[in-house]
């Protein structure tokens, strides 16, 4: 039951991001689902692993690849369903904990803080350029394989 409270929140806060960012109104059903499928392997590797920034690698790649499977299809460009995919990754809550800290003049778990969130949002921007070196490397394929076809 703690799984589908997940995924319906997920969901609902990535389209209503989706709704402030101004998409498309056909698209928020996709940039939920996006969200969603992030979130759910965020959720379940963070679990199983107890690393967070692993996690969010993981949902990081798997957001920007079908971001971009998703842009081409539909025909839209890639950063709507990318950016709204990414709202439930971002470690807003821990960066306002970080500054809360430093506020409060307590450094040590600032700083300790201050590095998760670092690490965190280097996991995001990692995820997403290598989700742009998987898809380059599923467009060659692709591109290939046509190519062999096209051969007597």
């Amino acid at each position: 039951m703690d799984i589908f409270g997940q995924l319906i929140t997920s969901f609902v806060a990535t389209a209503a991001f989706g709704v402030i960012f101004n998409a498309p109104k056909e698209t928020l059903i996709r940039c939920g689902l996006v969200g969603m499928g992030g979130w759910l392997i965020y959720y379940v590797t963070e679990d199983y692993t107890g690393n967070a920034i692993i996690a969010t690698l993981g949902a990081t790649i798997f957001i920007g690849v079908v971001s971009q499977e998703l842009a081409k299809f539909y025909k839209t460009p890639v950063i709507i369903f990318s950016v709204a995919g990414i709202i439930p990754l971002v470690p807003g809550g821990l960066a306002y904990d970080t500054m809360r800290k430093f506020v409060e003049s307590d450094y040590y778990t600032a700083v300790a803080l201050g590095a998760k969130v670092t690490m965190l949002s280097g996991s995001i921007a990692f995820g997403l350029v290598f989700s742009e070196v998987i898809n380059q490397l599923i467009r060659k394929a692709r591109h290939e394989r046509l190519r062999i076809k096209q051969l007597p």
